[in-house]
């Protein structure tokens, strides 16, 4: 015997399940707010002399960048508030990418800080330090078994660069002993105590990791879409993660702090995904290594057009999902340690709800007012609730946002058109658009593929604003929400 299902049946199926999912992200939002967060305390900085700061190596990954954007950011290294003597800039260009080699000798000469180490192929004999670290380290669970099992020819990007710059840095520094290591972006401008800040932090903590804003989040509405992902999740979400090392963590790629014996010990960085972000935090906190979060943000790029913004969300998504995979299996994550680590990840997998979610449950809403009854009244009380917690949710959004903008944009009515342009029905258009690199993402992780560095195009749209801040000597723009007592508002 068949049952019938008819289209008001079917229609209230799909309302339920849409509400539920609903609900559920709400959950999952309320859960990662209930984490504390562990924000360094900056000043325990103060108590240290010289000869207890850290020793600092900072790696700078590029590839085919403007000569531009790299003279950007390292005149925001410029004034570092750090001893000289305690920290090195070290470029990493691939050796093959000769044009953006050259420019780094060019920058050298203005800027007495910065190296320049260009990576050679995988096949050179300078990379055996690091096949010689992966043999005797089972921690590189990659190199020993799988697939690419004591594969060499690592794929071109990032990862690679920073794996071998790393041994080739430890091997430098093997007389000296332990030292902090850092990398940002081609386009990353860390603010003057971004090392102070992780000398105080390494004080408590073993990783640390800065926030992020966008300093061009008023150029065009792509960026202004785009930096609005930066002041939800780094700014506000992200912090949570610390969970005095309850919770597993990612880092954010860029702005953070390792001990250099921590990644030997560990083995360095997976470089089979196509980001390594969230596989060396986990990894990092799978084995008791806990996460301090630096409040004083970075000030990046964000790409000006949809295009270029769904490339590099696509490669997020899929490093997602390929960190969520077998490096969990093969970290040791019980059942309950991997249902964490998704929790991570489904507030961006469930961005598309709001647009979904939001217009289905106010029409039901108007529909029961008006005395319609194809819905049960509970499943009207669920659209409600959805309804009130969405309007807290954005709220508390917007608040904390307005409060970030303090950081790049100084005159008031900047901040307000910044605003106007990420109101809720603009907001839902981009969330919508989130689908397609999630889409994307989701058939790379299928197809093993985002193994090639397919850069984010980077434009020095923040030149004016980092020599403002930086190399006239004026002090960052600080919102007075983010001192240590009152940090804990606004994430």
């Amino acid at each position: 015997m068949g049952v019938n299902f008819d289209s008001g049946t079917i229609l209230v199926a799909m309302f339920v399940c849409v509400q539920l999912l609903y609900f559920g992200s709400f959950l999952v939002d309320f859960y990662l707010f209930s984490r504390p967060v562990n924000w360094v305390e900056v000043e325990n900085a103060d108590l240290l002399s010289e000869a207890e700061f850290p020793y600092i190596v900072l790696f700078y990954p590029v590839l085919r960048e403007l000569e531009e954007t790299m003279r950007t950011t390292f005149t925001s290294l410029t004034d570092m508030d750090y001893p000289a003597a305690r920290y090195r800039v070290v470029a990493i260009p691939n050796a093959d990418d000769q044009e953006t080699v050259a420019s780094l000798r060019r920058l050298a000469s203005e800027f007495d800080f910065l190296e320049v180490m260009p990576v050679p192929a995988t096949t050179d004999p300078s990379w055996d330090n690091v096949w010689q670290s992966w043999d005797a380290n089972s921690h590189a669970y990659w190199w020993h078994h799988g697939p690419r099992a004591y594969a060499r020819n690592l794929p071109p990007k990032k990862t690679r660069q920073l794996v071998y710059a790393f041994y080739r840095m430890v091997d430098e520094h093997e007389e000296m002993g332990d030292f902090l290591v850092n990398y940002i972006d081609a386009d990353s401008a860390p603010p003057k105590d971004h090392f102070k800040a992780a000398a105080a932090g390494m004080l408590r903590y073993d990783v640390l990791q800065a926030t992020n804003v966008a300093g061009n989040l008023n150029d065009t509405m792509a960026s202004t879409w785009h930096s609005f992902d930066h002041m939800v999740w780094d700014g506000r979400k992200y912090p949570h993660l610390s969970a005095n090392g309850r919770h597993p963590y990612w880092v954010l790629g860029k702005g953070l702090f390792f001990r250099a014996s921590d990644l030997v010990e560990l083995g360095g960085f997976h470089p089979w995904i196509t980001i390594e972000d969230p596989e060396v935090g986990m990894r990092m906190w799978k084995h008791g290594r806990r996460l301090g979060v630096i409040a004083n943000p970075l000030i990046e790029e964000v790409p000006n057009t949809i295009y270029h913004g769904i490339t590099q969300r696509k490669r997020w998504v899929a490093g997602f999902f390929q960190s969520l995979d077998v490096p969990l299996r093969e970290m040791g994550f019980t059942f309950g340690e991997r249902v964490k680590a998704w929790m991570n990840f489904l507030p961006c997998m469930s961005l598309w709800l709001n647009a979904v979610g939001l217009p289905i449950g106010i029409w039901a809403i108007a529909d029961y007012m008006q005395g319609g009854n194809i819905l049960p009244a509970w499943a009207v009380g669920l659209s409600l609730f959805n309804l009130a917690l969405f309007i807290g949710s954005l709220a508390f959004i917007y608040w904390s946002t307005w409060r970030r903008t303090a950081f790049v944009l100084k005159r008031r009515r900047d901040r307000i058109w910044y605003m106007i342009r990420i109101n809720p029905l603009s907001i839902m258009v981009f969330w919508l658009i989130w689908l397609i690199p999630l889409w994307i993402g989701w058939r790379m992780y299928r197809k093993d593929g985002g193994l090639v560095w397919e850069r984010t195009v980077k434009i020095n749209a923040n030149e004016e604003l980092v020599r403002e801040v930086h190399g006239q000597g004026i002090e960052p723009p600080t919102a007075p929400i983010f001192t240590r007592e009152k940090a804990g508002v606004i994430a």
